[in-house]
C-alpha cells in the first residue's frame, strides 16, 4: 500500500486535532520548504528519519529499447535518499 500526501495529511489531523484544510496546509508547506531547499543545493536532513541530497549524474551511454541503438543520456541532477541508522534498525526489527 502506498501513502500518500493526503493520507499523511489525515494522520497529521488525528494526531494533532487541526480540521483537514490546515493540517492539508501543513504538508503541502513542509514539502515545498523541502523542494525548495533542494532545488537550492542544500541538504534536507530529518533527524531519525534520513538525508535528502542532490547528487550530479553524469553523461553517459544507454540503450533505445525499441531499436536496442545508443544513445548519450545527458548529464542531469538526481536526488538521493539515505536512512538514518535509527529508522534502518526500526524496519529491520532491531530497535533499542
Amino acid at each position: 500500500m502506498t501513502l500518500t500526501k493526503a493520507d499523511i495529511a489525515e494522520k497529521v489531523r488525528s494526531h494533532v486535532g487541526w480540521n483537514k484544510k490546515e493540517s492539508g496546509r501543513v504538508v503541502d508547506t513542509l514539502f515545498e520548504i523541502i523542494k525548495e531547499s533542494l532545488q537550492q543545493g542544500r541538504d534536507v536532513m530529518i533527524s531519525g528519519f534520513g538525508k535528502f541530497s542532490i547528487r550530479d549524474r553524469g553523461e553517459r551511454i544507454g540503450r533505445n529499447p525499441l531499436t536496442g541503438d545508443p544513445i548519450m543520456l545527458p548529464a542531469k541532477k538526481v536526488v538521493t535518499f539515505r536512512t538514518s541508522g535509527k529508522l534502518r534498525e526500526k524496519i529491520n526489527g532491531k530497535e533499542r
